[in-house]
């Protein structure tokens, strides 16, 4: 009863904190500057009845750089539409990453608005209904709210690299679309308008592509994103990756979560034979795996951390000696809005991959892109349809700013902290979302995908909070408990809320408010 009683306070104070908090918000603007960037070379192109023509090619509407999973889903959707598609990706063979495993339910959703749900069918994925939280002995189970949806309807756990090749070859089913392996090395700039794309093909030779609309998805490396946005990417930890094999996860069918010290460590089934591990290590360094100085700190710092029944698979997977690394970074949108280009998936926003919604992001944003593309037969008039298109940046801000938000902020709050308040900010998090109805529903249907509303994450983010300091002050307060309390809350807000600045108060909350927002179609 004192649990519920916390919360029903809780939830009473959140909601007068979080509306004073989106007051004060609402003065401030967003500070990013704008402008265009210097693009990354410029050729003297030849006009053809005024459509821009590749010296190899018919006519093309979009290039598009890259074919992960961003490229070769817009490339099948664009071409679906009867779009003519050139993509072009560096390596076109199956690519082998221990991210992007994860497709949150939302993001399955937004696979099948695009008609690609076969994709994950025949790679051996693993139906995925929700997480399994576990800190200091205790554990709980959180499904995802899926009883409004088809049976089919679930997250999805495979190999990226397979989900991949799948939609790639269905891509190139479609006669209009062409996959060519090249290096592109720049953007073609003409009179502030880009034109196309330099690049070398798998031959080694020097060709340029032409295009009404280049679109760049060229992954979290990219190398154009210079030119068409500010990016201000942060590497707040690595993933330390492993498979482990010949054991079964304590709860069937979900994500595993160890709120671990010094940060979470994952679990999730990739395959029906294979789990990955994802050891989250704070900062960009890594204990180096050569001298196996990994090794000793996985089995030494890392195994005792982790349910009794993995353990000995986790040390044979290190045993075997498969042991890599990835940077997690994170990069809010801050496009330039450029005539003639466009940035999509980790090449244009990226999130803390905690929480697995990067591919949700991404098909959402392709879903935004392709209703707005939809209406319009003529791609060639580069201003105005670089006008047109600034409304997509905050068409995509319900969904992207939700999932941003919501990463950035649980990894601070799932990490080990020496701080006494971020310690009681960490066990209310625990505590709360183990209260199950809406304490636990509301939080988990925003990771999933399935609630696109930042306002109520928000809401939830304080009602964690003041419940930690209810837990703190009652039943008797002490002077101690709460200046603890005091700073709990000044924590809680020093988290989230330069999170929400970066996304954009505006945009995120109230982008009816955007005039780019009500932008109609050109008309020719």
């Amino acid at each position: 009863m004192a649990d519920q009683y916390y919360y029903a306070l809780g939830s009473v104070l959140a909601i007068v904190m979080a509306t004073g908090l989106l007051y004060n918000l609402l003065g401030k603007r967003n500070g990013r500057g704008e402008g265009n960037a210097a693009a990354a070379a410029t050729t003297t192109t030849t006009e053809i009845s005024g459509v821009y023509r590749s010296k190899k090619d018919d006519d093309v509407d979009v290039i598009i750089v890259g074919a992960g999973v961003a490229g070769a889903a817009l490339a099948h959707t664009l071409g679906k539409d009867g779009r003519r598609v050139h993509v072009i990706e560096r390596d076109l063979t199956e690519p082998d990453r221990i991210v992007g495993e994860l497709l949150q339910p939302g993001g399955y959703l937004k696979l099948i608005e695009l008609g690609l749900q076969d994709c994950v069918e025949n790679i051996d994925a693993q139906r995925v209904f929700g997480y399994a939280l576990f800190k200091d002995g205790r554990n709980t189970r959180l499904s995802y709210p899926l009883e409004k949806f088809h049976s089919n309807v679930s997250g999805r756990s495979f190999h990226n690299g397979r989900f991949i090749q799948k939609m790639r070859e269905k891509a190139a089913t479609l006669p209009n679309v062409r996959l060519e392996q090249g290096t592109v090395t720049s953007l073609l700039e003409e009179k502030g308008t880009i034109k196309g794309v330099q690049y070398k093909n798998k031959n080694g030779e020097e060709v340029s592509a032409y295009a009404p609309l280049t679109i760049v998805c060229d992954g979290c490396f990219s190398n154009l994103r210079k030119s068409l946005c500010k990016p201000k990417v942060d590497v707040p930890s690595c993933f330390v990756g492993l498979i482990l094999e010949n054991c079964e996860l304590p709860y069937v069918n979900h994500g595993h979560v160890i709120l671990a010290d010094p940060s979470p460590i994952l679990f999730y089934k990739i395959s029906s034979t294979e789990i990955r591990c994802l050891v989250d290590v704070p900062g960009q360094k890594v204990p180096s795996i050569s001298n196996g100085e990994m090794a000793k700190y996985l089995k030494t710092m890392v195994a005792p951390q982790i349910p009794p029944q993995l353990q000995d698979s986790f040390i044979a997977a290190i045993d075997r000696g498969n042991i890599r690394t990835m940077p997690n970074r994170s990069m809010p949108a801050a496009p330039h809005p450029t005539p003639g280009a466009l940035l999509m998936g980790d090449a244009f926003n990226m999130r803390h991959p905690l929480t697995g919604g990067g591919m949700t992001v991404a098909l959402s944003d392709i879903v935004v892109l392709r209703d707005l593309l939809r209406p319009l037969l003529d791609l060639n008039d580069a201003p105005t349809l670089c006008r047109y298109l600034e409304s997509f940046y905050t068409l995509r801000k319900p969904v992207a700013s939700t999932i941003n938000t919501l990463a950035g902020a649980l990894y601070k709050v799932f990490c080990a902290s020496p701080d006494e308040a971020l310690k009681e900010m960490r066990q209310a998090c625990f505590d709360y979302l183990s209260l199950g109805g809406v304490c636990s529903q509301g939080p988990v249907s925003l990771l999933s995908g399935l609630n696109p509303r930042p306002l109520s994450l928000v809401v939830h983010f304080f009602a964690v909070a003041i419940y930690g300091v209810g837990r703190l002050l009652l039943p008797f307060p002490s002077p101690k408990r709460v200046w603890i309390g005091a700073k709990l809350i000044s924590g809680a807000s020093g988290i989230i809320l330069p999170i929400i600045k970066a996304e954009g108060v505006r945009q995120m909350f109230f982008p009816a408010t955007v005039p780019a927002y009500y932008r109609a179609p050109p008309v020719h």
